[in-house]
């Protein structure tokens, strides 16, 4: 029976690039000249482990690269050659590639074929260059490499030692280098257990004319004496399984110790299976010589933490919806069961209050799913800081907080562009060269803070610095000079920090790739906006700047207060509203050319009649001196939303507009509520900027 790989192709994508972040991750850990061993070992596992899968799944130029880049690691890992700053450059750009093949691959795109083969030149010159055979070489196992590691660990078997004499009977099927196993590496790291002698087997050798450089024709015999466990020596042919057949028999050992055979590499049919020697049978594998194999990304079809299961986002949407109308169901139930007297309808909305119940921790069951860790935004910036610190000559610390803190998916991936506009702009405007920090006492490293944490309903994302801060007079000449702003403007801090964020505005004169071309900043903005979040900024000369973006944890539902405006009902965001007043003449006021304001609290706000805004439609007179005022902050900015009833507070499902119909300037979604109404959801962000706009015009 022919199994059809590629419905595991997805799985192999997304364990590899987890497995690639890890790999990145771990080299910008590496210390130059005295690396953890156990970090290299981690990079290597991860090269092994996405070079075996794309082996198996016939990913040729992948594994190919990929092979080449293990064998370097391998001289890392056997500390034949040194980490330097120039060869941990070279490692990541080789990670850079990896990447760039993998989405190739997936997207069934052509990859930068020359890119990727002088970077393998580079990688195959490194090992080179320490004496060692280029790594195209050693794919191919060859019988004078093999000879020269008999005869040297021959002459090292000759030694007194003590510890365990093992016999290893390697036998490969033909395809074992084509799924990326590499004998000489196995045998390298038996070496590193103990005294090895190995014997080539070439009587399966075919005729020159018939010869295929990617078949495996010899088998090995080897003879190790080591100290190590036992499950060592599995593990190192751990990788061929299913490729081989392999056998290990204890021909003596110290006292006390019990020798039994430990097979493994079985057959994966009946059919792929080979005579074995008879001197060493092989049988069912112990399960103490399995239980701690590491995890493969080529065995996508088995799980690697059988506690967790992968789910698609689609999925986890498509029961985001069901529950969302269970909500709206529940809601229109409940205003059912109100209108019920006597004894049955107490009962039912007894029912009902526990059907409420269960639906809010179902509700919060599910968000929690949708929970993600912003640390797998975080994981982008060391790599980032790295280059762009290294680029501008500058000495850049990364600090990170708080990455445990989760929030929704959906958030999670909107928020990760402005992020990076930020943390850029922090290193190229904040961050002063290193001549600069000594000058004015400070250390010559600078420090980028990235830090997330929960508050209340919201999260909490802040981008700091130690630099030296935003310059208020080149901002404003900057702003004057380009007629955002006209020369008798007096501007409050805040205001100033504000103008950043204005199309086109940027306070360098030249443009480069990073920043200076006033994109980036009002790019921030605008996301930030289109998430229901806020953004403020913080600044304090000489001593560094902070951006601090507050978002919803979900976009998904939203605790919300229900208002009448004429005969329509909307919801008004709870986050956004700071205070509700009984409308008078006496706390409204008119100005001429300005509108209406609002006296709260010793500041003057622009009114906003809902009424007018959206033409709602009244079939009774209302006196519009009579009803409420609400005080919402959007966008940094306060107003007050003239509404004639307040209705009560519930949680909503919100159901977007643009999908179904259109983008509604001032509303940011609908939903549907218990009588089965339609409610509009304000946008009080967006209402509150195009008050602005309108007082500036």
């Amino acid at each position: 029976m022919t199994i059809d790989l590629t419905q595991f192709h997805d799985a192999f994508y997304e364990e590899s690039f987890e497995a690639i972040g890890q790999m990145e991750e771990s080299l910008l850990r590496l210390d130059v000249g005295t690396p953890d061993l156990e970090l290299i070992n981690t990079i290597f596992r991860v090269a092994h482990s996405i070079k075996g899968g794309a082996a198996t799944f016939g990913f040729a130029q992948i594994t190919s690269f990929t092979h080449t880049l293990e064998t370097l690691l391998d001289e890392l890992r056997g500390q034949r050659l040194k980490v330097s700053a120039a060869l941990s450059d070279l490692l990541l750009r080789s990670v850079d590639v990896m990447r760039e093949m993998l989405r190739a691959q997936q997207g069934k795109q052509p990859v930068d074929a020359q890119r990727v083969a002088d970077l393998q030149f580079d990688l195959e010159l490194a090992v080179v260059q320490k004496g060692r055979a280029p790594a195209a070489a050693a794919a191919a196992p060859a019988a004078a490499p093999v000879a020269a590691a008999a005869t040297s660990a021959a002459a090292a078997g000759g030694e007194a030692a003590r510890g365990t004499l093992y016999k290893i009977s390697f036998r490969p099927y033909l395809h074992l280098l084509a799924r990326g196993n590499d004998p000489l590496r196995m045998f390298r790291e038996l070496r590193e257990l103990g005294d090895l002698q190995v014997t080539a087997d070439v009587s399966a050798l075919p005729p020159i004319e018939e010869f295929d450089p990617e078949n495996c024709y010899l088998s090995w015999q080897l003879r190790l004496r080591t100290d190590a466990p036992r499950q060592s020596i599995v593990e190192v042919f751990d990788w061929a399984e299913g490729d081989c057949e392999l056998a290990v028999k204890v021909l003596e050992s110290e006292p006390g110790t019990v020798a039994r055979n430990v097979p493994t590499c079985v057959p994966t049919s009946p059919a792929a299976a080979r005579p074995v020697s008879s001197e060493a049978p092989p049988v069912t594998p112990h399960s103490e010589d399995n239980e701690h194999r590491p995890a493969k990304v080529a065995d996508v079809a088995r799980s690697s933490d059988a506690s967790s299961i992968r789910v698609s986002v689609e999925k986890i949407d498509d029961l985001m919806n069901s529950v969302g109308e269970l909500v709206i169901t529940q809601s229109m139930l409940g205003q059912f069961g109100s209108l019920l007297d006597g004894a049955v309808g107490e009962r039912l909305r007894t029912g009902l209050a526990q059907l409420e119940r269960n639906v809010r921790e179902l509700q919060e069951s599910v968000m929690r799913v949708r929970m993600v860790p912003i640390s797998f935004v975080f994981s982008r910036f060391p790599r980032m800081v790295r280059d762009l610190s290294q680029r501008l000559g500058k000495k850049v610390e990364l600090k990170i907080t708080g990455g445990e803190t989760e929030l929704d998916k959906t958030v999670l991936e909107k928020i990760g562009d402005p992020l990076v506009h930020l943390v850029r702009n922090s290193i190229d405007h904040g961050i002063e060269s290193q001549e600069q920090r000594q000058a004015s006492g400070k250390a010559a490293h600078g420090t980028v803070h990235l830090h997330a944490y929960h508050r209340g309903s919201s999260i909490t994302v802040e981008v700091g610095d130690d630099g030296g801060g935003l310059k208020r007079e080149r901002i404003l000449a900057k702003a004057r000079e380009r007629g955002l702003i006209s020369t008798d403007d007096q501007l409050s801090d805040e205001a100033v920090n504000n103008l950043i964020f204005l199309a086109g505005f940027s306070t360098h004169d030249q443009a480069t790739d990073i920043s200076g071309r006033g994109v980036g900043m009002d790019v921030v903005k605008r996301n930030v906006d289109e998430l229901g979040g806020t953004i403020e900024v913080r600044s304090e000369a000489g001593i560094g700047s902070r951006f601090i973006i507050t978002l919803p944890l979900t976009l998904a539902i939203v605790d919300g207060q229900t208002v009448a405006v004429g005969d329509e009902s909307y919801i008004v965001p709870l986050t956004a509203i700071v205070e509700s007043l009984q409308l008078s003449t006496a706390s409204v006021k008119q100005v001429v050319g300005h509108g209406e304001v609002l006296s709260f609290r010793g500041e003057y706000l622009p009114v906003v009649r809902l009424q007018k805004v959206f033409a709602a439609r009244s079939q009774g007179t209302r006196d519009p001196e009579d009803g409420l005022i609400m005080v919402v902050e959007g966008d940094g900015r306060r107003v007050g939303l003239c509404v004639d009833e307040l209705l009560g507070q519930q949680q909503v499902v919100v159901k977007t507009l643009e999908a179904n119909y259109g983008h509604v300037d001032g509303i940011a979604g609908a939903t549907i509520l218990g009588d089965g109404s339609v409610a509009l959801i304000l946008d009080i962000a967006g209402l509150t900027r195009s008050v602005s706009e309108s007082l500036a015009a």
